[in-house]
């Protein structure tokens, strides 16, 4: 299978393309430091030649939108981050730091009473997740243009924590409706001065994050996931097409590791469109010159077939890894799969979460 040759994304060399996708699972310390039970996951999922891009991490207390989200702005944090880059590389893997800013998807009680952020205010139905559980989303304000540096300072400082703490490289979360991609699609942008209008001024703040996290990382160790016609966070575009062609081309000013495109046929965790065929990667792989890591509902066949056709060159999994540890060799092997279980991804105790086992021949003769 192509699914398991090597492969060189960037300055990063692969022993097989499939990746653990980033997967939110809010198990962090109050500090939002990672936990012992996240070492611990990350270990029983790395392997040899595997690419691991972790769940989001936060340049700020006050950039998150769910409660055991994990950070990258203290020195704490950095200690935690060690222990986990220290496991993957001990069983041969590879990881990723994804780093995130949750903008408007986040609640007063998660940021010491502070309002959430977004490029213009856009009222939307979305929720936060919060000591108190799943609540509405506090109302949200609008940047003023002189505060849009300091945030791409923090994402410069959050870089240069992640490279001490012993990452391969970095990814920037530009899906899913977060700060980023409110910017670069106008349904959330509808500013009028240097960062709003037209798509070069939309993309100018996702491009200026880019560049902070090529200035530590170097572009051959930077990733960004984008998330085109994705519907997760009430986001949307006029033309996606024309907006997320632009923004891939001018990536491919940089030269970077890779673009992680998630399928619209997903929304989150969950399939809206189980029967679609990837179509995003499809359109990108057009555009973009480097490698491609296409996400979103895909099963073994799914994969090959895409990486077959060319279409992208790795697959990232999410669901399917939290409750298969050894995912890459079930599905090298065409083994069965357990079962994910929902109740477990937003946060919670070791249960579904480091109790899967790994598959055992004996025991499922």
């Amino acid at each position: 299978m192509k699914l398991f040759s090597p492969i060189r994304v960037g300055a990063i060399d692969l022993g097989h393309r499939v990746v653990h996708a980033p997967t939110t699972r809010p198990r962090a310390l109050s500090d939002e430091s990672p936990s012992p039970m996240m070492v611990e996951y990350y270990r029983q999922r790395a392997s040899t030649g595997g690419l691991f891009i972790t769940e989001s991490a936060h340049p700020s207390h006050d950039s998150r939108g769910y409660i055991g989200a994990p950070g990258i702005y203290t020195d704490a944090h950095v200690a935690g981050w060690r222990e986990i880059t220290d496991a993957v590389h001990a069983r041969g893997g590879r990881i990723v730091m994804q780093i995130a800013h949750d903008g408007r998807q986040s609640h007063v009680d998660l940021s010491n009473g502070a309002s959430p952020v977004a490029p213009s205010v856009v009222p939307f139905e979305g929720q936060a997740f919060t000591q108190n559980g799943w609540v509405a989303v506090s109302p949200h304000r609008a940047l003023d243009i002189a505060e849009i540096p300091a945030l791409v300072e923090s994402f410069r400082r959050g870089a240069e924590r992640a490279r001490e703490a012993g990452f391969d490289g970095i990814e920037l979360h530009n899906a899913n409706g977060y700060l980023a991609d409110t910017f670069l699609q106008d349904g959330t942008n509808r500013r009028t001065d240097a960062y709003g209008g037209s798509i070069e001024n939309r993309m100018r703040f996702p491009i200026e994050l880019t560049e902070a996290l090529v200035s530590v990382f170097g572009a051959d160790r930077v990733g960004v996931r984008i998330s085109p016609s994705g519907t997760w966070g009430a986001i949307s575009d006029s033309d996606a097409q024309a907006t997320f062609g632009a923004f891939a081309e001018r990536l491919n000013k940089y030269g970077l590791a890779y673009l992680h495109i998630i399928e619209p046929r997903v929304s989150g965790v969950e399939t809206i469109h189980e029967r679609q065929a990837p179509v995003a990667s499809a359109f990108l792989r057009e555009i973009f010159k480097g490698p491609i890591i296409a996400a979103g509902g895909f099963d073994r066949a799914g994969a090959e077939a895409i990486i077959a056709h060319g279409d992208a060159d790795l697959v990232a999994f999410g669901r399917f890894f939290t409750s298969n540890p050894d995912l890459p060799e079930r599905l090298r092997h065409n083994l069965p799969l357990t079962h994910y279980v929902r109740d477990a991804f937003w946060g919670g105790d070791e249960r579904n979460y480091i109790d899967f086992a790994r598959y055992d021949a004996s025991s499922a003769a």
